[in-house]
């Protein structure tokens, strides 16, 4: 037996409210079938509710938000994943084209790292800060944005994740 509580459908239908007034007012569109997009979102709630993070829940979350930060949705990978795909892993997020019927939904192959090949990256990941800036840049790994300042932002004001999905760049 789980230690928590499963979302009740009125949690489940605010958060709902919630993630598409916020992909929708930053040009991104979810799966119009919203039976698939609440059980989605359910299922976030409850990786919210048991990890204290809403990992993505076609993956297979540590429990670590360090090791499971590019996991959590929005995922690092949506962006790449609608542009390659134009739909991100799980079918949450979908192109314009899917929603308008141009296109049809087409299986998604993983593009996360492996454990190891996500420990070399980590490793390599060690650069110099140039001594011309006067503040770090920052890139959310989820969007793109950057931003020059001495912390990342709470939130990304482009695809509204938290600051800790931001990495220095420079």
């Amino acid at each position: 037996m789980s230690d928590f509580d499963e979302p009740t459908a009125t949690e489940v239908d605010t958060y709902y409210l919630k993630v598409k007034k916020d992909a929708e007012s930053s040009g991104y569109h979810l799966s119009p079938d919203t039976e698939f997009t609440k059980e989605l979102l359910k299922s976030i709630l409850i990786n919210m509710e048991r990890y204290g993070y809403g990992a993505c829940p076609c993956r297979l979350a540590s429990g670590d938000k360090q090791d499971d930060l590019d996991l959590i949705c929005p995922c690092d990978y949506r962006d790449p994943d609608l542009v390659d795909y134009d739909a991100c892993y799980c079918g949450l997020y979908i192109s314009g084209e899917i929603l308008s019927g141009e296109k049809k939904l087409q299986p998604i192959p993983e593009r996360r790292p492996s454990p190891d090949e996500r420990e070399k990256m980590k490793v390599n990941m060690g650069f110099k800060i140039s001594n011309e800036l006067s503040k770090p840049v920052w890139r959310c790994k989820v969007c793109g944005y950057l931003c020059a300042r001495d912390k990342p932002p709470e939130i990304c004001p482009i695809c509204k994740v938290s600051g800790d999905r931001f990495e220095k760049f420079i």
